[in-house]
């Protein structure tokens, strides 16, 4: 007998609400949940195939672990005291440091992945912590870091009130949305032009956004930022500066205007392969507007100037007025945002507090560049100990990190590895052992991260939809158990990992005269808390302590666990707000328009106006269908137009005797792949573009489709050693290749 039970969709950023079929307990079907508050039933391909990416045969059952070079199946107990063995003496020997984590997107995908890798890592005490976020948007992290105080004070654009959107760098109707959580996105901008209002996509691509924009300007890859400052020095040449209401929150005004004096239109045109006069019209249309935002994305940030593009990115919405207000870019207030602190001067944000080992790289947010864990495991310096042992939850960087074939070599060569994944991939096949966590329908979902970048507030959660399987084990079980065998307590209670958690927040809320708790018992407070387990107590915890929270009943009407159990399809917390100055935690407690790490990387920016790329340069490309490398094992989600190929120009197939379907040898200072060209107008000239996250062909894998369409890895062409210098994010796009035509 079949039945329905909702489901938060965790493929991708939009966080759509499912409705799920379940016959026994197999998902069977998945449709949009019309009454989600969110979401209101928009589904997009890969939600609708949420029950073949759940059910997929490949998925590991149980833990693997290596015995005698090869990965055998084993007990939970067998796994984890492997665990503790593997870890404890190296670092025992050699100190913290020598464990390094890596930390794939899925995490931020899953309850779990929210709530344990942060005591993982202090657990720990290593400062080799490695993220997908070096390969995406660290930059937007360390522009609003150093803008704001706090690294995840990012505005989103207010999609359903703007008049006025310029989109840099984005894909929406392919990526579904990217740090702007929007269910729907491609109705949103549809309703956009529906009211009046315009879009305008800077792209090299004619994607499918583009092709929905009423002006599309086809920017040379790279030059993003040249083109914002551009935009802002027209904004003051012009005398078209107006902050409204920013004005007293925001510092630095005058010396802004005289760092932006050398990129005038005229100067940025030939770098941008734009007309000084589309610039202009650009920043005038945007100061003209009613309500505007400015909204950029992945292209923008992993580009030689990623950290200035996302900070031009802000500075154009503050210049036009365009920051915390309605229509524009506003800050959202996730439910389970810390309480809100008073305005007022706060820690400010620090970069390079240390560095890497070997290429003295600067963490941002304290995490190191993903382009360096090959050389922090396989070189030797006169300091420090290199990576000995290796933790990845969620994390596929052989695939998604730079120059895939020497980290691949680098992990074969570790003391120990750990992986936490539900399948035997391009890098968990490194592991000496492998913990598989439960297929989606089997976990419970909340958007910890994603909810604080949504274009509307709300909050929802689903507890899982089918049963924990036996011989399986709940994520937040793995993951509380990781804990305690990576810090010499394996075999104690995981429910003390929650409770700790749990102490010290209240211990810490209690001691804090802001709190809604301030002076109360927190053994009481404790006692108060509801959820079937330690996961739902501490997601209770941090709906009562939040913003809209009941404060343990200093708000009744506020939120808790079981208010939120009682509406299945979400609560609706209204429209974004405008909050300043209450988000500020800079030392002056104001916006600072032109901080000194943004003004010492200016002179870099301004070299960039007389560079003109030679030959050809790539650029990567989105898929609806696809998250990364997660799911090119799922056949109804690889087929069509998801496809690994090279576009390229006809003008560039044509000099270069390219034809539509042959192979070619792309090469980069990486590497070289050979791939399919695919001959399309849809790119610009002199660029080519291929997909990320494909490139399934090594050995060793259990992941039968995938092994069967491959593709290629793009990252293969790149040796890791172009980053943007502020954020250590990885450069993938305008990267300068080599295409030849293979007789």
């Amino acid at each position: 007998m079949s039945r329905t039970a909702l489901r938060i969709c965790p493929l991708c950023e939009a966080t759509c609400g499912l409705t799920l079929t379940i016959e026994g307990t197999r998902v069977t079907g998945a449709r949009g949940d019309r009454d989600d508050v969110f979401s209101k039933g928009f589904i997009c391909p890969k939600g609708a195939a949420f029950g073949a990416v759940d059910g997929d045969p490949d998925r590991l059952r149980g833990p693997l672990v290596r015995r005698d070079g090869i990965l055998r199946e084993a007990t939970w107990e067998e796994a984890f005291d492997a665990v503790a063995a593997g870890l404890r003496p190296v670092v025992e020997r050699y100190g913290p440091d020598a464990v390094g984590v890596v930390l794939g997107n899925p995490n931020v995908h899953t309850v779990a992945g929210g709530l344990y890798p942060p005591v993982l890592v202090g657990a720990l005490r290593t400062r080799s912590l490695f993220t997908a976020s070096t390969v995406d948007q660290m930059p937007k992290h360390v522009s609003s870091g150093l803008l704001f105080g706090d690294a995840h004070a990012i505005p989103v654009p207010d999609l359903d009130r703007t008049g006025h959107l310029l989109l840099i760098g984005a894909n929406p109707l392919e990526s579904n949305g990217s740090l702007c959580t929007a269910p729907d996105f491609p109705g949103r901008l549809k309703a956009l032009k529906a009211r009046g209002g315009r879009l305008t996509v800077v792209d090299p691509r004619r994607t499918r956004t583009a092709r929905l924009a009423d002006r599309h300007l086809a920017i040379r890859p790279g030059t993003d930022a040249l083109l914002l400052a551009a935009m802002a020095h027209t904004l003051f040449a012009e005398d078209l500066v107006d902050l409204k209401h920013l004005a007293p929150h925001v510092q630095g005004l005058g010396e802004l205007r005289d760092a932006l004096a050398d990129f005038t239109p005229e100067a940025a045109a030939p770098a941008c392969d734009l007309d000084a006069a589309v610039i202009r019209t650009l920043a005038r249309d945007l100061a003209a507007a009613d309500t505007a935002a400015v909204y950029a994305r992945i292209g923008s940030c992993t580009v030689p100037h990623g950290t200035l593009a996302s900070w031009l990115v802000d500075v154009l919405n503050i210049l036009t007025g365009n920051l915390d207000r309605p229509g524009g870019a506003l800050f959202p207030q996730a439910a389970t945002d810390r309480t809100p602190r008073p305005a007022g001067p706060g820690r400010g944000f620090q970069l390079g507090r240390w560095h890497s080992r070997v290429s003295k790289h600067p963490e941002a947010k304290g995490e190191l560049p993903l382009s360096a864990l090959a050389e922090e495991i396989d070189t030797a310096t006169d300091e420090g100990t290199p990576v000995r042992a290796l933790i990845a939850v969620a994390a596929n960087p052989v695939l998604s990190a730079p120059d895939g074939d020497r980290l691949d070599k680098a992990l074969a060569s570790l003391d120990f590895m750990v992986s936490v994944d539900p399948y035997l991939n391009e890098t968990s096949r490194h592991a000496h052992v492998v913990l598989p966590p439960p297929p989606p329908s089997q976990s419970p979902h909340h958007d910890f991260a994603f909810n604080t970048l949504a274009v509307r507030n709300q909050v929802r959660y689903t507890r899982p939809a089918v049963p924990l399987e036996p011989g399986r084990m709940a994520e937040s079980e793995i993951l509380a158990r990781l804990v305690l065998a990576a810090t010499g307590t394996d075999g104690a209670d995981p429910a003390a990992v929650d409770a700790m958690v749990i102490e010290q927040t209240l211990g810490k809320a209690v001691r804090d005269a802001h709190s809604p708790v301030h002076g109360r018992d927190p053994h009481d407070l404790a006692a108060r808390l509801t959820g079937d387990n330690g996961p739902e107590r501490r997601l209770d915890l941090m709906l009562r302590l939040g913003p809209y929270g009941d404060g343990f009943g200093a708000r009744p009407d506020g939120l808790t666990l079981r208010k939120l159990l009682d509406h299945p399809h979400g609560i609706d917390l209204g429209p974004l707000r405008p909050r300043l100055p209450q988000p500020l935690k800079t030392r002056s407690g104001k916006v600072e328009l032109l901080p000194e790490p943004i003004a010492g990387d200016l002179p870099r920016l301004r070299r960039a106006l007389d560079e003109r790329p030679e030959g050809l340069v790539l650029v990567g490309r989105r898929h609806l269908r696809s998250n990364n490398s997660w799911m090119h094992n799922v056949p109804a989600l690889t087929g069509g137009s998801n496809r690994c190929t090279l576009h390229i120009h006809p003008e560039d197939a044509g000099r270069l005797g390219v034809r539509d379907g042959a192979d070619v040898r792309v090469k980069g200072a990486g590497g070289a792949v050979v791939v399919p060209a695919e001959v399309t107008d849809g790119v610009r000239p002199g660029v080519v573009s291929l997909p990320h996250g494909w490139g399934h062909d090594r050995p060793g894998t259990r992941l039968s489709h995938a092994a069967g369409v491959p593709g290629v890895n793009v990252n293969q062409l790149l040796d890791g050693s172009l980053l943007d210098p502020l954020s250590g994010n990885a450069v993938l796009n305008g990267v300068p290749v080599e295409v030849v035509t293979l007789l």
